[in-house]
């Protein structure tokens, strides 16, 4: 079993979803109007395999929301750095919302 963040170019489905998505960003902020604070999503998707096609074709999620992995994105040793940073960034961040 996975832990912590998926690496970028991985491809998910999300429950009550039917169309697969391709992670292309992590550790994602989004202002709203209205809300004192931005609300924090682990992750950033496209649809896949049509890929990219523009912000109003982008998708903000959190990993409970991931029913099944079809494939993990590319893995290294620079990869591996970056996901010890965002698995303690996003759990101090989570830490702070409650």
């Amino acid at each position: 079993m996975l832990e912590g963040v998926l690496p970028i170019g991985s491809v998910v489905m999300l429950k009550d979803s039917t169309k697969k998505v391709m992670i292309i960003g992590i550790c994602q902020f989004q202002t709203v109007p209205g809300e004192e604070k931005p609300r924090i999503w682990d992750y950033a998707a496209c649809p896949f395999p049509e890929g990219y096609q523009g912000a109003n074709e982008c998708y903000l999620f959190n990993g409970d929301q991931i029913e099944n992995v079809y494939a993990v994105g590319y893995q290294d040793e620079e990869q591996m750095i970056m996901k010890t940073k965002y698995d303690q960034v996003l759990a101090e961040l989570r830490k702070d919302e409650n």
